[in-house]
């Protein structure tokens, strides 16, 4: 079980420095299965550089590249499944405006 109950800083577009607690506790159902699809796109990633180092087709490398772009979106997509399904049903059900613009923010960042 993931508990999450620490502090954050960020810093608004103006400027202004904001620090909030999470302040909730929940668990991550897909934690192993994101750390385990990290790993699969880690190890695929040296294996990627092991082919530019021993110069193999850039054809090839392109589209080693192009895999493991789509297993971290992938991932992306876990996370932010997981998310929604536990922090941001926590965040409505307590009002936390904070959580859903945060919500809004990474996933424009995901999306670019």
């Amino acid at each position: 079980m993931a508990v999450q109950n620490d502090k954050h800083t960020h810093i608004k577009e103006d400027g202004a420095i904001v620090e909030h607690d999470h302040g909730h506790k929940h668990s991550h159902e897909q934690t192993k299965a994101v750390l385990n699809r990290l790993s699969r796109a880690i190890g695929h990633l040296e294996s990627i550089r092991r082919m530019v180092e021993n110069d193999r087709d850039c054809s090839e490398v392109l589209i080693q590249l192009s895999a493991v772009k789509a297993a971290i979106n992938n991932t992306g997509k876990v996370i932010l499944q997981d998310h929604i399904e536990h922090c941001i049903v926590d965040a409505v059900e307590h009002g936390d405006h904070h959580k859903l613009e945060e919500l809004n923010k990474a996933i424009d960042r995901f999306m670019k």
